[in-house]
């Protein structure tokens, strides 16, 4: 068995880019442009200006909807804000235990709204609505949490889409039984460009009461959004924004950078790119010895099974996140920075570190 630090000439130059995170990617320069013109003069703080305006304007106009947005600073924050201002202390949300706000936001909904965060076994991070029921149970009982929200992720972290007709089952089993339904939009943007659907389409028509709507990891530098489709559940949302220090003095900047981003639909034209580069990621490795692809790309990430001794390996070389060690399984990202040159360079690292972990035999 070979080890790659003992042939260093076989290893390519690690790519330019990352595939750890689209969060690894800069920003893209509509958005640059955008926060440059957003500077020009002066403007009054905390939403009172005219970008706010027109990027709520233009949010209504996306969804086709009458919705209320709140901006926030960054994505735990806005799922914070969003959970918060329609939860109560006693009450549970339901989610998918891979969920964001259940592994990555280090308690944050859970201490800013006082409910119990209750994390449901999925195998694709899809959370159906049979795996709801018996949560249902627990209604009416002084004795349990009381479900009063489901919350998915659009992508989920497992890198799975879900259906318009899968949210809108899930949206309609939820209603039927008085819960609310959110979704944590962080990859929205790569959803609707996988689907070709758009948000009417897939979180309006669906049923979906309230949204955190994602901005950066399709390009831009800071800021989400959270988007009720329902107006009258945000009636206490600007207060739950400010406690939670959410609320941007400077806020022209955040719309300025949503304006951007819709503005001849610049987000999906990134996501697309991002989803194209997932693609051909997976293509370029799915041939390499002892890569196995866990499914197709549906979105702009590339879950793979490699050799556990090669991880590390190849981490040192280009990083990028574990994703559960014991099953050797591991996520890579692209972004709409992602270049064919990093993809092509990426896949000849994996192949210069990963077969050589791969028993002849095998």
């Amino acid at each position: 068995m070979t080890d790659w630090r003992s042939v260093p000439d076989l290893l390519p130059t690690p790519p330019d880019g990352s595939f750890a995170s689209d969060n690894s990617a800069g920003v893209s320069p509509e958005v640059l442009a955008a926060l440059s013109a957003a500077n020009a003069g002066t403007a009054l703080a905390y939403g009172e200006d005219s970008w706010t305006r027109r990027a709520d304007t233009a949010l209504r106009d996306s969804f086709g909807a009458p919705v209320e947005s709140v901006a926030c600073w960054g994505g735990t924050g806005a799922n914070v804000v969003a959970l918060a201002t329609v939860l109560r202390p006693w009450q549970a949300v339901i989610c998918p235990d891979s969920a964001h706000i259940v592994v990555d936001e280090c308690g944050a909904p859970a201490r800013f709204t006082g409910a119990t965060i209750v994390p449901v076994r999925t195998v694709d991070g899809k959370l159906t609505p049979d795996a709801v029921d018996p949560y249902l149970e627990w209604l009416g009982s002084e004795h349990h949490p009381q479900p009063a929200l489901v919350s998915i992720s659009q992508v989920t972290e497992m890198g799975t889409v879900h259906s318009t007709d899968e949210i809108g089952d899930l949206c309609e089993h939820a209603h039927a039984n008085g819960l609310l339904v959110h979704v944590d939009g962080a990859r929205i943007a790569n959803a609707l460009a996988a689907t070709g659907s758009d948000l009417p389409s897939m979180v309006r028509d669906t049923g979906v009461d309230l949204m955190t709507l994602g901005f950066t990891k399709t390009g831009s530098m800071y800021g989400e959004v959270v988007v009720f489709l329902r107006p009258e559940l945000a009636e206490q949302a600007v207060f739950v924004r400010k406690q939670a220090g959410q609320l941007a003095s400077k806020s022209r900047f955040i719309a300025a950078q949503v304006l951007a981003m819709l503005e001849d639909d610049l987000w999906l034209r990134n996501a697309r790119r991002a989803n194209e580069m997932a693609e051909r990621l997976a293509d370029a490795v799915s041939g390499v010895p002892g890569v196995k692809l866990v499914r197709r790309p549906e979105a702009n990430s590339v879950f793979v099974t490699i050799p556990g001794e090669a991880i590390a390996p190849l981490q040192d070389w280009s990083f990028f996140w574990e994703w559960d060690l014991g099953a050797s399984l591991v996520r890579w990202m692209t972004s709409f920075a992602t270049t064919e040159e990093d993809v092509a360079r990426f896949a000849a690292g994996v192949r210069a570190i990963v077969a050589p972990h791969v028993p002849r035999d095998s």
